[in-house]
């Protein structure tokens, strides 16, 4: 691809190429060419849910060696994120004559980095591609967080936390959540550990350990049987749910017209391909967003707050 063809890149999830080549297509801006993750489209930025990262700003030079694409990367900005697609020693070497980059693991409630950071690759030994502006605040976005091996009955948290930090809010002591399909008890653990109280409802049992946590409230029902115009209003309703998206999507909209719910974070779960109609059901809906976190595996989250 030519310097001047490059209007956007995209950064794939791993094992998710086929999806992001997809959605690329259906938004009119289909891939001319794929670096490992990244996809090179010669059309302007497009709202992608399934790109981990957008490159806004890309541009492609030529180098003669290691000292000149590092006095180059240096020469526009500090804060540099390498991506890795090939000729990885000499991609090593240049990274070494740029300045660090402090990508500590953040220690969740935190707030994601506030600064420009930008994010490179070599195409080819004597090529760099980079641009100087992208949409996610961490390289290749992807957050890393210190990890609470003990607490949690499963690795779950970890979404949640990365939704809390995509959304730059959190609960708080004295809100009140519903979390929904709870069972082992993974988000209900995270947002108890953040003081908030939380009703947990799942027609199994909650872990013992998270069901005794101060705050946690259990309710053995099924989460598509609670009759949002019965229930108490909450400031937050999560759910991590199984199901087919169809009834999710029933299930959101039921919560939103019932107006039983301040904000909504929900886990969009496909059973087989991927169901770009229902995605776009879901982000018709005023103040609805969606987004494939790092940490989703084949699913979207879906925001809502009211417009």
């Amino acid at each position: 691809m030519s310097e001047a063809a490059i209007g956007s890149v995209y950064v794939a999830p791993p094992g998710f190429e086929a999806v992001l080549q997809a959605e690329l297509e259906r938004l009119g801006s289909p891939p001319d060419e794929w670096l490992g993750r990244l996809a090179l489209c010669s059309g302007p930025p497009v709202a992608s849910v399934w790109a981990l990262d957008i490159w806004t700003a890309p541009e492609m030079h030529s180098i003669a060696s290691i000292g000149e694409a590092a006095k180059l990367l240096k020469s526009r900005q500090r804060n540099w994120s390498l991506v890795p697609t090939g000729h990885f020693r000499r991609a090593a070497l240049i990274e070494e004559r740029l300045p660090p980059v402090k990508a500590a693991p953040l220690v969740f409630p935190q707030a994601a980095p506030s600064s420009p950071l930008g994010a490179w690759t070599l195409p080819a030994p004597d090529r760099l591609l980079f641009s100087q502006t992208k949409t996610s605040p961490f390289p290749a976005g992807e957050p890393r967080f210190v990890e609470d091996r003990q607490g949690p009955p499963s690795r779950a948290y970890l979404k949640l936390w990365e939704a809390c930090t995509w959304l730059g809010l959190w609960p708080v002591p004295g809100e009140t959540c519903l979390d929904l399909g709870a069972t082992p008890g993974g988000w209900t653990w995270a947002i108890a550990k953040l003081g908030a109280r939380v009703t947990a409802a799942d027609r199994a049992p909650l872990a013992p350990s998270v069901a005794a946590m101060p705050g946690v409230t259990f309710r053995q029902e099924s989460a598509f049987g609670l009759e949002p115009r019965h229930e108490a209003r909450v400031d937050w309703l999560f759910s991590d749910v199984i199901a087919y998206p169809e009834r999710l999507l029933t299930l959101a909209k039921r919560w939103i017209e019932a107006e039983r719910a301040g904000r909504i974070v929900m886990s969009v779960k496909f059973q087989g391909a991927t169901d770009f109609d229902i995605m776009d059901a879901f982000a018709a809906i005023p103040g609805g967003r969606l987004a494939h976190l790092f940490h989703n595996k084949h699913e979207v989250t879906f925001f809502w707050s009211p417009p």
